[in-house]
């Protein structure tokens, strides 16, 4: 066996191989993970690459492992949850695994998506223990952080208690938007905008440099442009966004008397969301206001990680 915890190496041949064949291996593994426009081996490989130092002066190897641990030594891990969470990311912490041990045997025991207890078993695992210690860093790391946005999700759409629909926002880590996006799903959430394609945000700026906002809203369906969501803060702003033809209201920083009277004055001729301090505290009475969305940017830009261990024992 080769030097487990090498990027590119193979535990079966003993050779080193180029990243291809571990990236088809990947690619196979990671068929039940599928997200539009994120590439999981790619995803795997830079995260791992960045750890070992790929591609820097002595990088390229896990130093600490290689030097204490016997290249044919083997684990058995346990990761568990220390807190209550909602669960995201576990196929993900496995495609890293597998990237250095291909063979190695994983049983991932609760579903994406699941609300767990404290002291919850995730996943079981036995492999090779170098490959295992080289893996884990950026294993939990994603776990942690997909769990942390999925279980204050989770906590966001407990508090509205059904009144009105969750939508994430795009305020994400750059690189990791498609799964922090994915977390809020797993949490109950729904995605807004993946990004800057998929519809048109009117905002205050835009509305300022058009010179008002039915004109902002008429230059993008002169455009062409399938979605238009059109921000407004005033009360005075709704007719002349809707005459132009938005297809949905951003109310931003409006609170729930000032809410009411605008999905009033919509009424029900196009969604309404609402945005913009928003808390655990409030968004109870936001919700109830009568709106169909309430968008929260915290849910990506400022969950903490979920307390979940990896402990291993060996063979």
């Amino acid at each position: 066996m080769a030097h487990p915890g090498r990027l590119a190496t193979s535990h079966k041949l003993g050779r080193p191989v180029g990243l291809a064949v571990l990236t088809d291996r990947v690619k196979a593994l990671g068929m039940t993970f599928l997200l539009p426009g994120f590439d999981l081996d790619a995803f795997v490989s830079a995260t791992l690459a960045e750890d070992l130092g790929v591609g820097l002066p002595g990088g390229g190897h896990d130093v600490t492992s290689e030097s204490v641990i016997g290249a044919g030594d083997r684990f058995s891990g346990v990761m568990d949850s220390r807190d209550a969470i909602t669960v995201a990311g576990l196929p993900i912490a496995e495609a890293f695994l597998r990237k250095l041990d291909p063979d190695m045997e994983i049983e991932i025991l609760v579903g994406e998506g699941e609300q767990v207890a404290p002291g919850t078993d995730l996943m079981r695992l036995t492999g090779n223990a170098r490959a295992m210690l080289t893996a884990e860093r950026s294993a939990l790391n994603t776990v942690q952080h997909l769990s942390g946005i999925a279980t204050m999700t989770r906590e966001y759409v407990d508090a509205m208690q059904g009144y009105a629909t969750l939508l994430d926002t795009r305020k994400t880590i750059p690189g990791l938007r498609h799964l922090e996006k994915y977390a809020t799903r797993m949490g109950g959430a729904q995605n807004h905008r993946m990004g800057l394609w998929d519809a048109a945000m009117i905002k205050d700026n835009h509305v300022l440099v058009a010179g008002s906002v039915g004109e902002a809203v008429r230059r993008a369906r002169e455009a062409g442009v399938e979605k238009i969501i059109c921000e407004v803060d005033r009360i005075d702003q709704i007719e002349p966004a809707l005459e132009a033809g938005a297809h949905h209201l951003l109310l931003d920083n409006m609170g729930p008397d000032m809410l009411r009277e605008a999905v009033e004055l919509v009424a029900g001729r196009v969604p309404c969301e609402a945005s913009g301090g928003v808390n655990l505290k409030t968004i109870g009475a936001i919700a109830a206001s009568g709106v169909d969305y309430v968008s929260v940017g915290r849910l990506t830009q400022s969950a903490p990680a979920a307390d979940i261990g990896l402990d291993f024992t060996p063979l």
